[in-house]
């Protein structure tokens, strides 16, 4: 298993911290995290609590779409690109 990557080298990456730091009020709590094994890569999303109803959108239409996207730019590089959102730390 290979390290635990943050550059924007990683495939979707880039795509998705743009994205994500358009919807974000709180940048500051934004944090992806880009990890890449033997079964493709896997993008983790971190953001505040306030945060977390825009990323996930009504019915979970916004997190569905960024999932779509990011299967299709990821299916031109013969990657598979998979979408983790954690749960907002507790203060």
């Amino acid at each position: 298993m290979l390290p635990t990557d943050t550059s924007t080298e990683v495939p979707g990456y880039a795509f998705l911290h743009y994205v994500l730091s358009s919807i974000v009020e709180d940048k500051d709590a934004l944090q992806i995290e880009a990890k890449v094994d033997e079964l493709g890569i896997l993008l983790t999303v971190q953001v505040s609590d306030r945060d977390m109803g825009k990323l996930i959108g009504k019915g979970g239409q916004t997190v569905k779409a960024l999932r779509t996207l990011l299967r299709m730019l990821g299916g031109t590089m013969q990657q598979r690109i998979n979408l983790k959102i954690l749960e907002p730390p507790t203060s």
